[in-house]
């Protein structure tokens, strides 16, 4: 979870918890199901973002479009941050922080490892350590899988009709961990990151990039991956997972002890394997000279 000392999360009581997954269950189930069931032949490119890498298709923008419009009409005075769309402000304190497709470059390509993720926060998304996400679900159409929870409540995977408790795995030792990664679309931190991986990968035992931050964060929650590194991630992007995680028995930071998840690093795994990877993927970071 993140260290969000600037959110008091006690303001959103047990019962409104509860009520907050709900809603974003059901609201990753409609918007999974528009972007599989409605996934165009021969989907395009609609126009790209931060690099010639980094695209977005319609059915982004369709699905984001949708969220917001749910959430409009079930939560009009909280605010909502989107990957496409940015941020519109509320007032009662509650942010929902979508992505309406996590994985577009798999998406565009019909692999089956993509998600839609939604999350309601305490506090500011756009400031890191300053917010924390009290719910979230996370769904992978093409498994019909939904990963959900929410603070002090648990998590969750339902999948076909039938639900799971989570828990995150026991390995402590890095040699033995499977770790799953990803990687920016700016080629120059590729670069980099493409170092620590080369360099971590003979001393664990495998190393996992399928090209999902939210999945990736389930994953380890679900006891499928023993941990997870990622430079470059952004709040639409880890939210959902954050709480999934916690509520599972993880931790995640950033680079230091007791830092939030962020743009510059994002790590996550058990507590006791966690501090490990972190400190490792930090050092190997911090060693490049570019």
């Amino acid at each position: 979870m993140p260290d969000a000392a600037g959110a008091d999360t006690d303001v959103v009581g047990p019962d409104e918890r509860a009520a907050l997954e709900e809603l974003a269950v059901a609201l990753v189930g409609e918007a999974g199901a528009l972007i599989r069931d409605e996934r165009p032949d021969g989907l395009g490119v609609a126009h790209t973002k931060s690099t010639d890498l980094d695209v977005v298709t319609e059915m982004d923008t369709r699905a984001e479009t949708l969220l917001r419009e749910r959430l409009a009409a079930a939560r009009p005075d909280d605010g909502i941050l989107g990957e496409e769309d940015g941020l519109t402000e509320g007032t009662s304190g509650l942010s929902w922080v979508v992505d309406p497709i996590d994985g577009t470059v798999n998406y565009l390509y019909d692999l089956p490892a993509y998600a839609v993720s939604v999350a309601v926060v305490v506090g500011d998304p756009t400031t890191p350590g300053a917010w924390a996400p009290v719910a979230g679900a996370v769904v992978n159409p093409r498994t019909d899988e939904v990963f959900h929870g929410h603070l002090g409540g648990g998590a969750r995977l339902t999948s076909r009709g039938r639900t799971r408790s989570l828990e995150v795995a026991g390995q402590t030792s890095l040699d033995s961990a499977l770790l799953a990664t990803g990687f920016s679309y700016d080629r120059e931190v590729r670069r980099r990151q493409s170092a620590v991986v080369a360099d971590l990968l003979p001393r664990v035992r495998d190393i996992r990039r399928m090209g999902a931050a939210a999945l990736d964060l389930c994953h380890v929650a679900a006891g499928r991956v023993d941990g997870y590194f990622e430079r470059c991630t952004h709040p639409w992007d880890v939210a959902a997972g954050l709480v999934i995680l916690g509520e599972a028995g993880g931790v995640a930071s950033g680079a230091t002890p007791g830092s939030p998840p962020s743009t510059d690093l994002v790590v996550a795994a058990n507590p006791v394997l966690q501090p490990l990877l972190r400190a490792e993927v930090a050092r190997l970071t911090s060693a490049d000279p570019h």
